[in-house]
């Protein structure tokens, strides 16, 4: 059963979007120095490098993964295979203000998916949520000024974002549904390495592909280590983790709020590594996005 939304529960969803913003930031930072799909490949083997102390009996013939390889393979298609594979292709074709605005309709699609696939509901107070949340994120794509917005023009990788986040959607509301056994679920190492083992199958996949065209390469050096170490302990392991935690608290719908935050934090670190002072319009946008948080969150 779903609880409220406490002020623990709430943080807890906030550790996510930071380091999502953050791999957005490095994702951009390092599209010389490494494709798309072989940035997401590589990632996911540090990640796997990571969990395998933790999760090795796991991979035991025995365990109680292969049973259930339909539901984890299918997890991790949406996820660790698909979603950030097609958000770092958007960065080399779409500007960093359309891949956010497009990634901010998480919320609507969230909403949508449990509404057509999954049974749910909308309440009048989850859509105007979505509303003040959406209002947020264009504020601060905007800067303060909204003529700006009517500037943005969609290209391909607009089109790679609108898949991640129809993907991220799916398998939000799919990982709320716990049809796996409970010994996996209640090991959150054991859970991320069970999606982990397939994942790393689907992004392989892609990777080939991506080298089969000869559009693969890398740069090896000090710079692309830590960035590859970065995205594979914070955005992959700690937020997977953080957010998996908040879906089970409060529901896909109300955790899909929090991926708001991610564009806010986005446009503060382009701040900070920018050298330019927060402007009013940041902290508006800050107080519309969790005041959609709050609204839909309430029974």
């Amino acid at each position: 059963m779903q609880n409220k939304l406490s002020p623990a529960t709430a943080l807890l969803l906030t550790v996510p979007p930071l380091l999502w913003a953050g791999n957005a930031v490095v994702g951009r930072l390092v599209t010389d120095l490494i494709s798309p799909m072989a940035l997401n490949f590589f990632r996911w083997v540090l990640a796997f490098l990571i969990l395998l102390p933790l999760a090795y009996p796991l991979l035991r013939r025995n365990s109680l993964l292969w049973p259930n390889w339909r539901r984890f393979g299918l997890l991790a298609l949406l996820g660790v295979g698909s979603y950030n594979a097609l958000q770092y292709l958007a960065l080399k074709t779409s500007t960093p203000m359309n891949v956010t605005l497009v990634a901010a309709s998480s919320p609507v699609w969230m909403l949508g998916v449990g509404a057509l696939f999954f049974g749910q509901g909308i309440s009048a107070r989850q859509l105007l949520g979505a509303a003040l949340s959406i209002a947020g994120v264009l504020l601060v794509l905007s800067r303060g000024d909204p003529a700006l917005l009517l500037q943005v023009r969609l290209v391909p990788g607009d089109v790679y974002v609108l898949l991640a986040t129809l993907a991220w959607a799916f398998y939000c509301w799919l990982l709320s549904l716990p049809n796996e056994p409970v010994e996996i679920r209640r090991d959150w190492s054991a859970f991320l390495m069970a999606q982990v083992v397939f994942g790393l199958g689907w992004a392989g996949l892609f990777s080939a592909g991506e080298l089969a065209v000869g559009e693969a390469h890398a740069q090896w050096g000090w710079p692309l280590a830590l960035a590859l170490l970065y995205v594979a302990l914070g955005p992959a392991l700690l937020a997977y983790r953080t957010f998996s935690l908040g879906i089970q608290r409060v529901g896909p719908t109300t955790a899909g709020f929090f991926t708001n935050l991610t564009p806010l934090f986005a446009a503060l670190m382009s701040a900070a590594f920018l050298g330019e002072t927060p402007q009013l319009f940041h902290g508006l946008a800050f107080a519309l996005i969790v005041g959609g948080i709050l609204v839909s969150a309430q029974r």
